[in-house]
């Protein structure tokens, strides 16, 4: 037994983060990436980042892709009235110059499809990002807890 690992929710080292490296494409920053881990059985995972475009020109997040699953589409999460829907983005998802935009929970996202595997927090699934001027860009992006936590039950217990 490891004394102190994660007995007391607290411990950093255990829990996964977002990406801290920033990952630079021509004018684009791209940072705090990561997938949300998935319920057994789940056909599909969110992934998440934000992306800075340092240029003079509009940029366009055209496409993903990855070996975790069949197909990846850029997603826009819209709130109409007591109904939320997703959709993708049939254009992409614009970039504009000298702007941030965060692909977050609630928002914009890049959902994985059809999942080759669950998406198991620790796991770091490689995901091509095509954007229409600044190109390819291959992310590793960290695989964290549903909730942002453990997923057990132990330290509520304890309490």
């Amino acid at each position: 037994l490891v004394a102190g690992n994660a007995d007391h929710g607290h411990g950093h080292a255990a829990m996964a983060m977002p990406a801290d490296e920033t990952v630079t494409l021509g004018d684009l920053d791209l940072s705090a990436y990561f997938v949300r881990a998935t319920l057994p059985n789940q056909p599909v995972a969110g992934g998440f980042l934000t992306i800075t475009n340092g240029g003079n020109s509009d940029d366009t997040l055209i496409a993903a892709t990855s070996d975790a699953a069949a197909r990846i589409e850029v997603h826009e999460m819209a709130m109409p009235v007591e109904l939320m829907k997703m959709r993708a983005l049939e254009n992409g998802l614009p970039i504009p110059a000298g702007e941030t935009v965060m692909l977050a929970p609630g928002g914009y996202h890049i959902m994985f499809m059809d999942l080759t595997g669950p998406m198991v927090e620790g796991d770091k699934p490689e995901v091509t990002l095509t954007f229409e001027k600044a190109g390819k860009v291959t992310l590793t992006m960290p695989v964290l807890a549903r909730d942002g936590t453990a997923h057990d039950t132990h330290h509520k217990m304890s309490e």
